[in-house]
């Protein structure tokens, strides 16, 4: 299972578009830039306490917009089958060009998840 930060991103990566501006840019210091809770309160301008608060709310809406369309879960569950695939072809004798396809295929159903 992926830890609290990668999980974070994750989500932010299928969700952040439906934050607000604010919600944004905070995320994205605190867990892109790995600013901490007192440098982002003097950089803009608010207590600590209150972007703990809108980290905490932001984090809790990324997680209820998971919970509601599941597209992180859809996306590691599609990334496991793809890896099995690939391990089955690896095992079997194919002709190596169609063998490149096949694996071609499988990256760019992966990325399907992946594009904005």
């Amino acid at each position: 299972m992926l830890d609290k930060m990668a999980r974070i991103a994750w989500l932010y990566d299928f969700y952040g578009s439906l934050l607000t501006e604010k919600q944004r840019r905070f995320i994205e210091l605190y867990y892109h830039q790995d600013y901490s809770l007192a440098e982002i309160a003097d950089l803009t301008g608010v207590s600590r306490q209150a972007v703990h608060d809108l980290l905490k709310r932001s984090e809790n809406s990324l997680e209820e917009y998971e919970a509601s369309l599941g597209f992180l879960g859809k996306y590691l569950e599609q990334q496991k089958i793809v890896a099995e695939i690939k391990e089955l072809l690896s095992k079997v004798q194919i002709d190596g060009e169609l063998a490149e396809q096949a694996h071609s295929l499988l990256e760019s159903l992966l990325e399907v998840y992946q594009e904005t």
